[in-house]
């Protein structure tokens, strides 16, 4: 049976280190699942590794056509921003993995069942998170604090106890130490230990 793992946390709790770091190690173990936004990129993305950066005609004429799993949508201090995942289909046995949001599990679990999703939270002290957040942005070429700011506390909702006591299944890795340590706690998630 497919397995689609959904890694999920608050901004800056090191999801797309995290990420990086597992798909490294597992290497055609795993097959990414990149949504799309209607984002600008930020610095050093590219399209097609985190994100595939799509124009908001082409989100409408996939919404047209049904062809959108999850999206959400974010009332930013730069206009309006959209995340979504065209549909695809599963092959059997292989495992999938992608950093959405505690909604985008529940669309996941819509379209492939309760037995194929995997979510897992990624947790971080609220202050190495603000950090964190903080030193990307001062990386950024235009630095966009409000926006930051905006998440962080957006994220203090977004994932409330009670939205993550209603994702099933959920497990927690905790980011706190080194990316090492994150993934062999994963790798007990992976393996089945």
């Amino acid at each position: 049976m497919s397995r689609i793992f959904c890694i999920v946390g608050k901004s800056g709790s090191g999801k797309d280190t995290f990420y990086k770091a597992v798909m490294e190690k597992y290497r055609g173990r795993l097959t990414p699942i990149i949504p799309c936004t209607t984002r600008p990129m930020r610095e050093g993305e590219v399209s097609g590794e985190n994100y595939f950066f799509v124009t908001d005609a082409e989100l409408r004429r996939l919404e047209r056509e049904n062809k959108i799993i999850e999206k959400r949508e974010y009332h930013t201090v730069q206009g309006l921003w959209t995340y979504f995942t065209p549909k695809f289909e599963l092959e059997p046995g292989r495992d999938y993995i992608l950093i959405t949001t505690l909604e985008g599990v529940h669309s996941f679990i819509a379209a492939f069942g309760e037995d194929a999703v995997r979510p897992v939270y990624l947790t971080l002290p609220d202050g190495v998170r603000l950090h964190r957040c903080l030193d990307r942005e001062d990386g950024q070429l235009r630095p966009d604090y409000a926006e930051m700011c905006r998440r962080y506390l957006a994220d203090e909702a977004d994932f409330s106890l009670d939205k993550l006591s209603a994702i099933p299944g959920l497990q927690t890795i905790s980011t706190e130490d080194s990316v090492a340590a994150s993934v062999e706690e994963w790798e007990r998630i992976f393996e089945g230990k």
